[in-house]
């Protein structure tokens, strides 16, 4: 909330020496204080958005939720936060605990913002719940894991609109130092071009990554809960983290535009399982025998896990690739990866995270030809890229290939990105509204991801 008031302001006037009384009007901010409530926390992605302090956001967190280990592993992290040595966090924390969760949150409202991170076939039900009573929304992904779910979706934007509320989405794979210099450099006519329509077999733009159910979280073995291997209740791969991609996907090909699903042509989809054994699932979940609702996905004793999806389809016209795969553990010195490319008539821009790169996220880019391309791209580092990443230069490694080098600032984590989202977001709430590309892209990235899920699993 904003209101504008006349200060008088002292200016020196150069040409006389004299000072002049003026009228300035500013825009100041009201004192009130963002207020966070976290509801049914039961993944690790609602305490990392805590990780740090905000000065719009009140000290107090009030969380909701409904008693167990998920809440109280919440619960452990902030305090975790807190208690570090290194910029200790000083987070109050007022904990209801409840089976009527959701009501006492409704019905005491102690905050402006609804935080949720947890079990994803409730998610829409919550956001629903919560813009219906006045709330803004902040959530992990995915906000819907099917097309019932996405039909919730499109209501709850409605009513948004309609009460001037936010619904916000997590996108940090957009603070990826490597992701957004690819956007940045396809935005380079002189260096990448225009972005080519692709084929089936050769997207214009690819977005594929490979993630691990064992991991290490601030430092700390990560404790799944049971139900994150149902996907009943977390959804099926093609929905999770593919939001992520396709997300990118849009944000990067066609930058700050509107894109509706009629864009959007599937083409192709389909999902496969993980298996994992009882001593994997122990492992990651401190379960010593599988939960009896997951017995419809046991076989032979091992759980199967549909986490992994890929689609393929076209966008404004432009061919798209996305795949999501779900390994039990990553080997010694690695972590989860991600590749990507984006096709240009005159270049491709390529994210690597392998052996060769240290199984660090690198960006290269790779010349179609053209005599002029190195003294081209060196310009347009010196005059562009340096705005926004300063001291990135390009070494070259083959005869039409460079390797980029990003400092190290840049290249601050994933738990980090949660923070520079929640700033975003806390920017948006302050000026009353989110871009307008941004909600009509946020249903056509859920429009694709539920469609693609459909035909996926069609006949199964």
């Amino acid at each position: 909330m904003k209101y504008k008031i006349a200060i008088p302001v002292l200016c020196l006037c150069l040409a006389c020496g004299e000072k002049k009384q003026t009228e300035k009007v500013v825009s100041e901010k009201s004192s009130q204080k963002v207020k966070l409530m976290t509801l049914d926390p039961g993944h690790f992605h609602a305490a990392l958005v805590h990780k740090k302090m905000y000065p719009q956001v009140d000290s107090t967190i009030y969380v909701f939720a409904p008693k167990g280990p998920e809440v109280e592993d919440f619960l452990s992290k902030i305090e975790q936060y807190n208690t570090r040595k290194e910029q200790p966090t000083a987070w109050k924390v007022k904990t209801y605990l409840g089976d009527d969760y959701l009501e006492k949150m409704i019905s005491e409202k102690p905050g402006n913002v609804m935080v949720v991170a947890g079990k994803n076939s409730k998610k829409i039900d919550y956001i629903l719940a919560a813009v219906k009573a006045g709330i803004n929304v902040y959530a992990d992904k995915p906000l819907v894991i099917n097309g019932e779910g996405f039909e919730k979706l499109k209501e709850a934007f409605k009513i948004a609109k309609e009460k001037d509320l936010l619904i916000y989405d997590i996108m940090t794979e957009r603070f990826e130092s490597t992701t957004a210099l690819q956007k940045l450099f396809s935005g380079q006519p002189n260096v990448f071009g225009e972005l080519v329509d692709g084929t089936l077999f050769d997207p214009a733009i690819s977005k594929e990554s490979v993630h691990h159910f064992y991991k290490y979280v601030s430092g700390k073995p990560l404790v799944r809960p049971a139900w994150f291997f149902d996907v009943n209740e977390e959804g099926e791969g093609i929905v999770d983290v593919t939001t992520h991609l396709v997300d990118l996907i849009q944000w990067e090909t066609f930058p700050n535009q509107i894109i509706d699903s009629t864009d959007i042509e599937m083409l192709e989809a389909k999902r496969w399982p993980t298996v994992l054994t009882q001593d994997e699932f122990q492992k990651v979940t401190g379960l010593s025998t599988f939960p009896e609702y997951l017995n419809k996905d046991i076989n032979n004793g091992k759980l199967k896990v549909f986490s992994n999806g890929e689609m393929n389809y076209k966008i404004k016209g432009k061919y798209a690739k996305v795949s999501v795969i779900w390994n039990y553990e990553a080997p010694e010195g690695t972590g989860d990866t991600h590749y990507s490319i984006m096709r240009g008539s005159k270049s491709d821009l390529i994210i690597k995270q392998g052996k060769e790169e240290n199984f660090k996220p690198t960006l290269y880019i790779v010349s179609k030809g053209g005599d002029e391309f190195e003294s081209e791209l060196k310009k347009s580092i010196e005059t562009e890229i340096t705005k926004k990443f300063p001291g990135t230069t390009a070494e070259k490694i083959s005869g039409s290939r460079w390797k980029f080098n990003i400092p190290d600032k840049f290249k601050v984590g994933h738990e980090a990105h949660f923070g520079q989202v929640t700033q975003n977001y806390l920017k948006y709430l302050e000026e009353g509204a989110l871009p307008t590309w941004e909600v009509p892209d946020m249903i056509t990235k859920y429009y694709t991801t539920t469609k693609a899920q459909k035909i996926a699993t069609k006949g199964n």
